[in-house]
Parts: structure tokens; C-alpha cells; sequence
């Protein structure tokens, strides 16, 4: 198949050298030609992906119509606070009938929407299949085992994408709700921020696992209310995924929090960063939809007090512990 990669970050290019492995012929698009012109002539993805070597095969461009020309399907792989604005350099380039897969995690900071929502809005497609799970590029790149689910309302089309995408070292599952792994994929990267900022203050083990398990809660609590279906979130896209960005040295929204544990400023720590903490943004949407559905969210409301009051994470911690008791 052709397929066309929108968006050269870390998560785009493992994608890239994944099905590029399988042999189909994959083109890269990146925002900014310089520096496209910088990965095609090293074969290195240095800022988003070091130390990969990336193969010839694989196209480079920051031309929208060169990138989406011909292409069976549409991979769109960049981050959720650019994903309407980039969605609509390529309206009118996709067909209605192409497959558009969605690897972004994250909500619309200023609609509220989920990606595959937006995809099918502004990009004027129907088939939209969400694929998301705990894979970090830098494994996944390496070619370390991993598992991911391939979800959308229409079966057939979620088949494809596992067929597309399952390989040796890529395991696809699939699923019916997309809802429910899309927001599994959002609120997880808020979790994370709060799993940082425990490690960053020093604690250990039995804090992590505490926030990890009530964090969860939260998440099914806000899917069920979302109108997802909870199980969902006991699968890859939540759990799984929650797991993996909780504890991993590649996640980035855990290492935003261990920052802010150790004292950090939010302004300071992501002007820092050359990728993306999708957390810190989706703080402020979740939030506000977890009010407006009467939904209890102690540990987002709390990252997003953090990172846009200025609250301090011991008190953040303080108040946690002592809210009223419950059952669990």
C-alpha cells in the first residue's frame, strides 16, 4: 500500500519505519522543510527520534499534496493541540473513501472533541480508525515486542488496520469503541504528570501504585460518563497505556511531573522540551468536562491545579490524602 505519514515526530517515524519494513511505500510529512530536508539528507531523526537509523526508502516531504497524492491511507500522527490546524492543510487532498488512521492521544482544547472526530470534520472522511496502546516509539523503532488496538465503529475497517499493522513484533487487537480508547489515551497522560510528581518529591512504590489504581478509577469514571463503554478502559488503550507512561523513562508526561515534584516551573519545563507533553494540555479539557458531567476527578483536578494555579505539589499531595472517606 502507499501510505502517508502526517506529522515527523518520534511516534510518526516508528510508524514510518514499521510499515515501511513490511514493505509498503511510506512518505513522511513534516511542518517545517528545513528541517525535513535535514532528516532526508542524515537519515536521522535527531530531535524526535535519536539514534535510528531511518532506511532511504522511506519519502520526506513538507508538501501536502506530494504527501497525501495517491495515498490508501492517511496516517495522522501529530499532536493534539496542532491536529485541527494541520487536519486543515489537507483538506480537500484526502478523498472522501480514504482510510485515515488516528495516532494522536489527546482531546481539542478549544472544542472539547476527540481526534478521530475532528479528522472526519475538517479532513470530510468517514472512515476513521483510532490505534492507540502502549507503545513508545523508542521501542517500537527498536523492534521490541508491543501491543496496540485498532478500534472503530465499523469492524471492517478496523480489521484492515490490524491486518496493515500486525507483525512480527506488533501485535494489534481490535475494537468497536472508539470513544473509549481515545479517551483512555487522554486521561492516562494526566495521570502520569501526578505519577511524576510523586517520584520527584522522593516518594515510592505504594505511592505510584496508589495514584496508578485511582487514577484508573478516574479514567472509567469519565469514559462511562463520556458515554464509552468503562471496559474499555481496562484494556490496552487504558490500563495498558497507563502503565507503561506512569513508569517509563521515555514518557514524557511522567518526566514533566517528576520536574514539577523536584520544583520546577510548568513555563520553564516545556519551553524546555522539543516534544510534546500532551498531559499538560489535555489537564485543562478533561477537567472542564469532568465538571460539566459531575464527574469526580480528584487527581486531574489537582495536575491541572499544578500546571495552571500554581499549586504546590505537597499541598496537591496533602489534599489528596485528606479528602473525605469512602469506599473504594
Amino acid at each position: 500500500m502507499k501510505i502517508a505519514i502526517i506529522g515527523d515526530g518520534g511516534w510518526g517515524t516508528a510508524n514510518a519505519l514499521l510499515l515501511s519494513g513490511y514493505g509498503h511505500e511510506v512518505t513522511v510529512w513534516g511542518a517545517f522543510g528545513d528541517y525535513v530536508d535535514e532528516v532526508r539528507k542524515t537519515h536521522l531523526n535527531a530531535r524526535y527520534l535519536p539514534g535510528v537509523l531511518i532506511p532511504e526508502r522511506i519519502g520526506w516531504t513538507a508538501d501536502a499534496a506530494e504527501a497525501a497524492d495517491g495515498a490508501d491511507i492517511v496516517v495522522l500522527a501529530m499532536p493534539s493541540k496542532f491536529f485541527r490546524d494541520v487536519c486543515a492543510r489537507f483538506k480537500g487532498l484526502v478523498p472522501e473513501g480514504t482510510l485515515v488512521v488516528t495516532l494522536t492521544k489527546g482531546l481539542c482544547e478549544k472544542t472539547q472533541a476527540r481526534m478521530s472526530e475532528i479528522a472526519k470534520a475538517v479532513l470530510g472522511v468517514k472512515r476513521v480508525v483510532v490505534l492507540s496502546g502502549p507503545t513508545h516509539a523508542e521501542e517500537v523503532a527498536r523492534g521490541m515486542p508491543t501491543t496496540i488496538v485498532a478500534a472503530s465503529e465499523d469492524h471492517a475497517d478496523a480489521k484492515l488496520v490490524q491486518a496493515v499493522w500486525n507483525g512480527p513484533s506488533f501485535r494489534v487487537y481490535t475494537s468497536d469503541d472508539p470513544a473509549g480508547v481515545e479517551v483512555g489515551g487522554a486521561v492516562k497522560n494526566v495521570i502520569a504528570i501526578a505519577v511524576g510528581c510523586s517520584d520527584g518529591l522522593g516518594f515510592g512504590d505504594n505511592t505510584r501504585a496508589a495514584l496508578i489504581t485511582r487514577g484508573l478509577a478516574e479514567v472509567a469514571r469519565f469514559a462511562a460518563a463520556y458515554g464509552a463503554d468503562p471496559r474499555t478502559v481496562y484494556g490496552l488503550s487504558g490500563i495498558g497505556d497507563l502503565i507503561v507512561t506512569c513508569t517509563s523513562v521515555h514518557s514524557r508526561n511522567h518526566m514533566v511531573g517528576e520536574r514539577l515534584g523536584k520544583g520546577e516551573k510548568i513555563a520553564d519545563i516545556t519551553s524546555s522540551m522539543h516534544m510534546v507533553a500532551e498531559g499538560v494540555w489535555n489537564a485543562r479539557v478533561i477537567r472542564g468536562l469532568a465538571n460539566s458531567l459531575g464527574v469526580d476527578m480528584p487527581i486531574t483536578d489537582l495536575v491541572y491545579r499544578i500546571c495552571y494555579e500554581n499549586l504546590p505539589v505537597r499541598t496537591a499531595i496533602k489534599t489528596l490524602m485528606n479528602r473525605t472517606m469512602k469506599k473504594e
